[in-house]
């Protein structure tokens, strides 16, 4: 399969970014690329899937990864995974030999491993420019979850479920491979329910991910339901207000510099400096406006506001309040801005993974999510239009209509960076808007 043929099925099959981003992998096949990487870091604590999943189909996906090397015509493929991942690496490091120029790269137990800017780096010495994508230095990052979907692809399977663990508060934390368009509620049912009173849902990571609410559904980018008491100060981090943080920041930022020490783009040579635009924007300088542009190059891990702050502030909610009204008035980041060099430092600047769960409290649910042997299956399921970055996709169905699992039911938007959506199920199309497609039994 060349690559003009494999970009046709990765879109009509629906194959976006299952790590979280959603962007459409067909997008990002690219001749540049001479070196391609399987990103298996899963660097959020609390989260197992992409290990379990390399772990459960280890020759699907590295044939396919193979597959996708050639087409591309890169020369090396790193399989990432973290060397804690026993039986992971184990079952990788059985298949490489059926492979040329496919290497496994154990990656350290830190945060953010999974990070394509520092996977990047860690695995080929590369560093990829601020404001740039790794094929701006000849490297594509897959996900695990992606490729494996691809496999299925070439199988004739679109996607249609998402494997997602649900932790914390739970009877029994399970991965399940959850049905599109599923509801948070439904996937908690799979996990026992819920063990504590009024608790707060992080829907995603616990140092990226949001609060949500168990009405929300299943989307080709949902990696995990962490159910967490509303009084853990994680919980009480994420449902703080900016205008509280910035005054909070005004009144105790001490200028120790942490944040910026232990970032990692940072300590790679990009130009944000945390501490630089917290000094400026809890003292309203705004003759130099350098610490608020280079807000745009912050990844928003997360590491700056929950592990290194000695005071509890906020810089990652500033940073991104900064770089949202930035965006909203048509301002781009800064083409080729000026790099340092990677910090000499970096090597023992790298946050243990075990630390931070420890920093954050989620030591307790630090538990197996098996993966479940049973495939859940709702009476009914609301499927969004829009689950990858770019323009939604267009139904294909209408109100009434009898679809098969598998089948079409929203196709790619003409001219535009989308993707096609499949049912999830058989059943009757009972409604149908601009922004989702319900599928009932």
């Amino acid at each position: 399969m060349n690559i003009e043929e494999f970009k046709a099925l990765l879109r009509d099959y629906g194959i976006v970014g299952a790590g979280g981003a959603g962007f459409p992998t067909y997008a990002k096949l690219d001749k540049r690329a001479d070196t391609l990487i399987l990103n298996c870091a899963e660097c959020e604590p609390l989260l197992r899937l992409h290990r379990q999943v390399l772990k459960m189909y280890t020759h699907e996906i590295l044939s396919t990864l193979d597959l996708l090397a050639k087409a591309v015509e890169a020369k090396t493929v790193y399989i990432g995974v973290k060397g804690s991942y026993k039986r992971t690496v184990e079952a990788v490091t059985a298949e490489l030999d059926s492979f040329e120029n496919m290497k496994l790269c154990k990656l350290p137990e830190v945060y953010p491993a999974g990070d394509e800017v520092v996977l990047t780096y860690q695995a080929t010495g590369r560093v990829v420019p601020a404001g740039a994508i790794p094929l701006s230095v000849g490297v594509t990052v897959l996900n695990v979850e992606t490729v494996y979907n691809i496999y299925r692809a070439m199988q004739g399977l679109p996607v249609t479920h998402k494997y997602v663990t649900v932790t914390g508060e739970v009877a029994s934390p399970v991965t399940v491979y959850a049905p599109l368009g599923m509801t948070v509620a439904q996937l908690l049912e799979q996990a026992g329910g819920v063990t504590i009173d009024d608790p707060a849902y992080v829907l995603g990571g616990p140092m990226m991910g949001r609060i949500g609410s168990t009405a929300e559904v299943v989307t080709k980018t949902t990696n995990a339901v962490l159910v967490l008491p509303k009084n853990l100060p994680l919980v009480q981090k994420k449902l703080s207000k900016t205008t509280v943080d910035m005054k909070r920041a005004m009144a105790a930022c001490c200028q120790c510099s942490y944040c910026t020490s232990l970032c990692p783009r940072h300590l790679l040579g990009h130009p944000i400096d945390p501490s630089a635009f917290m000094y400026a924007a809890s003292n309203g300088i705004t003759n130099d406006a350098t610490p608020y542009v280079n807000a745009m190059f912050c990844s928003s891990c997360g590491l700056c506001e929950l592990y290194s702050c000695g005071q509890g502030l906020s810089p990652r909610s500033l940073l991104t309040d900064c770089k949202n009204g930035l965006r909203q008035h048509g301002l781009k980041p800064p083409a080729n801005p000026p790099m340092r060099g990677v910090d000499g430092a970096r090597d023992y600047r790298m946050i243990p993974l075990s630390r931070l769960r420890s920093r954050l409290g989620l030591d307790v649910y630090n538990k197996s999510a098996p993966v479940s042997d049973t495939i859940p299956e709702p009476q009914r399921l609301r499927v969004l239009l829009s689950q990858h970055i770019g323009a939604p996709a267009v139904p294909a169905v209408a109100k009434g209509d009898r679809v098969e699992a598998g089948q079409l039911i929203a196709h790619a938007a003409e001219n535009a960076l989308s993707v096609a959506i499949h049912a999830p199920m058989s059943g009757t199309v009972s409604d149908v808007t601009d922004r989702v497609i319900t599928i009932t039994k």
